[in-house]
C-alpha cells in the first residue's frame, strides 16, 4: 500500500493535471532594439525574467559586454565589480544559457557591475520565462537581492552580438519596457493570486511580505480611484474516483470541487487542505463584502490583521480569530457567513466557482498556475514582487500624463488611523490608540506615553506596566469618586495588572460595590444591625452596646439613673477637692511660710517698727531721769 505522503503527491498532481490539461502559459516579451553598429540596426524580442526589477513603462541603453570566461555566469566573476561602466552609459552583460539556475546568473551578474542581463539561448526555440528555483541552497538568499532586469534572447540574435564582438565591435543596445505594460484607460486594473497559507516556505514569505509592505500604496490608489484591485486564490479539484478518500475530505470542501494541498504536507498533522480552502473563501467574501460598501481597500487590513493575529504557527489558524479581525475592521460578520455558504454541502460555491473559471487565461493573460501571480491590466507582471517595483509596473500602467501624484512622490500619508482608528486598540477616555500611520498603513502597536509602556497585542487590548502607571489614565483601571471618597484598582505597588479594591467585586476594569450586608459578611454578632455604605458597611449594636469592629463583637455600657448620680457625685468630690486644696495652699501654707522667712530675715536686718519702739522707749525716759535730779 503506498504511504500517505504519496499518495498526496499522486493526489495533488491528479488535481493539477486536471486543472491544467488545456492551460495556457503567455511569455511576456519586452523590445530590445541594436543602435550601433548602424549595420546592424535592428529590433528582437526579449522574454523578461520573473524576478528582479524589470523597468516597465521605461527603457535603458547600455554597451554589450561578454566575459571572456565564464561565459554562463554561474561563478562569481573575478574582481571588484569588473563589468561596471566608466562612463555615464551602463553596460549590459551577455551570458549563456545552461549549468546552472536564471536567478544564479543574473545575481553574479549584478555583482560584477552590470545594470542589466541577457541570457542567450543554447538551443532555438520560442522564448521561455526564466523563472527562479522554488528551492534551492543556490538561491537562497540572492533572488531577494537582485534588483535589475533581465532577460532571455533567442540563440541566433546571441549569436549574432557575440561575433560583433569578437570582431571588436562597440554594441550599443536599448532595453524597452515601454509597450510592455498596455494602458487602456485612465484606470489601472490589476489583481493578486494569492494565499491565506502561512507555511507554505519562501513563497509564503514572499506573498506575505509584499502584501504588508504594499498595502499603503494600494489603499492610496484604490480610495482615489485610480486603479481597481481584485483578489484571487488559486483551487484545485479532485478527481471523483478520489471524493470519498480521507485525502480528500481532509483537503477540500464541497464534496471534493475545491481543494488545497495539506499546509504541513502530513495528513496526520496540524492543519488541513480544507481549513487553507475555507479561509481562502473567507478572505475573498471579505473583499465582496467591503467593495459593496464602496470601501473594498479594507480587504488589505484583513488579510495583513490575519496574517498577524491568526497564523498557524502559533496555532490560531481559525474561524474565531477571523471573526475576531471582522468586528475590529467593522466588517458585517453576518454578510460575510452568507457569502460563504455552507462548505459542507455537495453543491457549486458560487464565489469558488468564478475563481476556478478566473484561473483558466483569457484575452492577452495566461493561465494562473503558480503563486504568488500579480497581474496589471490583463499583462502577467514580471519581475520582483517588492514594494516599489510593483508600484513601477502600475503606474507604467497609467497613460502618460495621466499619473497619480504617488507615481510622482515618495511623500506618502495614508491617514488610515483617522477610519475606526484602523482597526486598533483605543482608549478614549485617555485618548491614547495604538494606531500608527506608516507610508506602508496603519501598524496596531502598543504606545508609550509620558514614559509608560503598554503592552499587548495593539488590536483587542494594551495594558500599561511598570512603575508610575497609574498616572496615565488610572493605567487603564477602573476609578470612581462617590460621597467624598475615591477608590481605585490600579496599585503603584504592583507592575501589571488591575484589582478591584477591598469593599468591591469585579475584574479590575470594572469594579462594582459589594452588598456585604447581604451576603452576610459583615456584622455577624448577636444583635447586630448592619447598613451597607459604598466601599463599605457600618454595624450599629442593640441595647446601647457599643460596636467593636475589629473584633466583630457588641460590649455592655451601663445606663441607668443611679449611675449617673454616682457619676456626677464622684466628679463633684474630685473638683471640690482640687478646690480645696488650692484654697489651702493659697491661704494656710502661704502664711505659714511668709512668718518663717520673716523670723529668719529679722535676724538679720532691723525692722521698721521695731526701731520705732525703741526710739519711743528712750524720749520717755529722759525727763524721769531729769526730775529726780532736781
Amino acid at each position: 500500500m503506498a504511504s500517505p505522503s504519496k499518495f498526496a503527491a499522486f493526489l495533488l498532481s491528479l488535481m493539477v493535471a486536471a486543472n491544467c490539461v488545456y492551460g495556457r502559459f503567455v511569455v511576456e516579451k519586452n523590445s530590445i532594439t541594436v543602435v550601433q553598429p548602424t549595420d546592424m540596426t535592428s529590433k528582437y524580442d526579449g522574454a523578461i525574467g520573473n524576478f528582479g526589477v524589470p523597468e516597465y513603462g521605461g527603457s535603458m541603453t547600455g554597451f554589450v559586454v561578454y566575459p571572456s570566461k565564464g561565459t554562463n555566469g554561474c561563478d562569481r566573476f573575478e574582481g571588484d565589480k569588473p563589468f561596471k561602466s566608466n562612463s555615464s552609459i551602463p553596460n549590459i552583460l551577455l551570458v549563456d544559457r545552461g549549468d546552472c539556475y536564471f536567478a544564479m546568473k543574473v545575481y553574479n551578474a549584478q555583482q560584477a557591475g552590470v545594470k542589466a542581463v541577457l541570457v542567450a539561448d543554447s538551443i532555438d526555440e520560442p522564448l521561455i520565462t526564466m523563472d527562479s528555483p522554488e528551492a534551492s541552497m543556490d538561491a537562497d538568499g540572492r533572488i531577494e537581492k537582485i534588483e535589475i532586469p533581465s532577460a532571455l534572447i533567442q540563440r541566433s540574435f546571441g549569436e549574432t552580438l557575440k561575433k560583433a564582438l569578437t570582431d571588436g565591435k562597440q554594441v550599443l543596445l536599448k532595453l524597452d519596457w515601454s509597450e510592455s505594460m498596455p494602458n487602456p484607460d485612465g484606470r489601472v486594473e490589476y489583481e493578486l493570486w494569492t494565499n491565506s497559507n502561512d507555511e507554505c516556505g519562501r513563497r509564503c514569505d514572499e506573498q506575505m511580505n509584499f502584501i504588508k509592505n504594499f498595502k499603503g500604496h494600494a489603499q492610496i490608489l484604490e480610495k482615489g480611484g485610480y486603479t481597481q484591485f481584485t483578489p484571487h486564490y488559486i483551487t484545485w479539484y479532485c478527481p471523483r474516483a478520489f471524493v470519498q478518500s480521507g485525502q480528500c475530505k481532509s483537503q477540500c470542501i464541497n464534496n471534493g470541487r475545491y481543494c488545497a494541498p495539506d499546509p504541513e504536507q502530513d495528513f496526520g498533522d496540524g492543519y488541513e487542505g480544507k481549513d487553507v480552502v475555507f479561509e481562502n473563501l473567507r478572505q475573498l467574501c471579505v473583499h465582496r463584502v467591503a467593495k459593496e460598501e464602496n470601501r473594498s481597500w479594507v480587504w488589505w487590513d484583513y488579510v495583513t490583521d490575519f496574517h498577524i493575529r491568526c497564523s498557524m504557527k502559533e496555532r490560531k489558524y481559525s474561524k474565531t480569530c477571523a471573526e475576531d479581525v471582522l468586528k475590529s475592521l467593522n466588517l458585517s460578520v453576518h454578510k460575510v457567513r452568507e457569502c460563504i455558504g455552507n462548505p459542507e454541502a455537495d453543491v457549486e460555491n458560487e464565489v469558488l466557482k468564478n475563481e476556478q473559471d478566473m484561473q483558466v487565461g483569457h484575452g492577452s493573460r495566461g493561465d494562473v498556475t503558480i503563486l504568488p501571480t500579480l497581474v496589471i491590466n490583463e499583462i502577467q507582471y514580471r519581475g520582483k514582487l517588492e514594494r516599489t517595483a510593483v508600484l513601477k509596473a502600475i503606474c507604467a500602467g497609467f497613460k502618460e500624463t495621466t499619473d497619480p501624484s504617488i507615481c510622482l512622490s515618495q511623500d506618502l500619508e495614508t491617514n488610515e488611523c483617522l477610519e475606526n482608528n484602523g482597526g486598533c486598540w483605543r482608549d478614549v477616555q485617555a485618548n491614547i490608540s495604538a494606531c500608527k500611520d506608516t507610508f506602508r498603513g496603519r501598524v496596531c502597536e502598543c504606545p508609550v506615553v509620558q514614559g509608560v509602556q503598554y503592552r499587548g497585542d495593539g488590536y483587542t487590548s494594551c495594558e500599561a506596566v511598570g512603575p508610575g502607571r497609574c498616572v496615565v489614565n488610572n493605567g487603564g483601571c477602573w476609578s470612581k469618586s462617590k460621597d467624598g471618597k475615591t477608590f481605585s484598582a490600579c496599585s503603584d505597588s504592583e507592575l501589571t495588572g488591575c484589582h478591584c479594591p477591598a469593599g468591591f467585586s469585579g475584574d479590575g476594569h470594572k469594579c462594582e460595590d459589594i452588598d456585604e450586608c447581604k451576603e452576610h459578611t459583615a456584622c455577624q454578632c448577636n444583635g447586630c444591625t448592619c447598613k451597607n455604605t459604598w466601599g463599605g458597611y457600618n454595624c450599629k449594636c442593640g441595647g446601647g452596646r457599643l460596636y467593636m469592629k475589629d473584633q466583630d463583637t457588641c460590649i455592655e455600657r451601663s445606663s441607668s439613673k443611679f449611675s449617673w448620680f454616682i457619676s456626677i457625685l464622684v466628679l463633684a468630690v474630685v473638683v471640690g477637692a482640687g478646690i480645696a486644696g488650692y484654697v489651702f495652699y493659697k491661704y494656710r501654707l502661704r502664711s505659714y511660710m511668709d512668718s518663717e522667712i520673716m523670723a529668719i530675715m529679722s535676724q538679720y536686718m532691723p525692722l521698721d517698727n521695731q526701731s520705732r519702739n525703741i526710739e519711743v522707749h528712750s524720749e520717755a525716759a529722759e525727763p524721769l531721769r531729769h526730775s529726780s535730779s532736781v
